[in-house]
């Protein structure tokens, strides 16, 4: 008995034991397709509007080819909120978009909307992460306008910058979202560990000469708002 025992278990080790030359599974597909949704609503009804959009986040972080559904709110505007999407690709989220947890959201939130329901479908230029933003962390969007002819000179300001800031100290993700119907239009999405952290970004000699460079080729305001991540 003793001995059938130990085969049974020199044979379960065996068993379950990788075999030799096996290799670990390939890492999943960078994200295809990302979105930006700018969403502001009435003071009064910024309760109720965070209250459908984490509903319409957890349906959305269920569907098929969802990476990323992050919900964030403004820290000096309590009433604006962004929302940052990541799909395996375009199909995805051309298909949440027009599914039936999006559409509800919608029609609920229109109610409630003070501006137009902004959302700018983008591709990804440069990445750059840390970790995923941990709670307290905040969230910078900027919106980068500049004239189609200095389009190819700001992305790579813009992947100079990311790179760059991998090496400061409280970075925690910086991305680089180039708009699908207008490519001279950018999205900068900043984390960092605290507002701390963050003003130290900016004093930097890397933020101050992109800021520098940029200023003659812009067609509109440098548009960065912080938020809070919610969800």
């Amino acid at each position: 008995m003793k001995i059938g025992s130990a085969m049974l278990v020199a044979g379960a080790i065996m068993m379950s034991a990788a075999p030799v030359g096996a290799q670990a599974p390939p890492p999943a597909p960078a994200p295809a397709e990302f979105a930006v949704t700018y969403l502001e609503v009435t003071p009064a009804s910024e309760g109720e509007a965070l209250g459908l959009i984490k509903q319409a986040a957890a349906a959305s972080r269920k569907e098929a080819g969802n990476v990323r559904f992050d919900v964030l709110q403004r820290l000096d505007r309590k009433n604006h909120f962004a929302i940052l999407e990541a799909w395996n690709d375009p199909k995805a989220r051309e298909a949440h978009d027009g599914g039936a947890a999006m559409t509800e959201f919608r029609n609920k939130i229109k109610a409630l909307r003070s501006a137009p329901y902004d959302t700018r479908p983008s591709l990804s230029l440069a990445a750059a992460s840390a970790s995923a933003p941990a709670k307290g962390a905040v969230v910078v969007l900027t919106h980068v306008d500049v004239t189609p002819n200095f389009k190819d000179p700001t992305i790579d300001m813009l992947k100079k910058l990311t790179e760059d800031a991998r090496k400061e100290p409280g970075f925690e993700r910086m991305e680089v979202l180039q708009q699908n119907n207008r490519a001279n239009h950018f999205t900068l999405v900043e984390a960092w560990k605290d507002p701390a952290a963050l003003d130290g970004h900016y004093v930097t000699t890397g933020a101050k000469e992109f800021r520098e460079k940029l200023g003659p080729m812009s067609g509109a305001l440098y548009d960065d708002r912080r938020y809070a991540v919610i969800e």
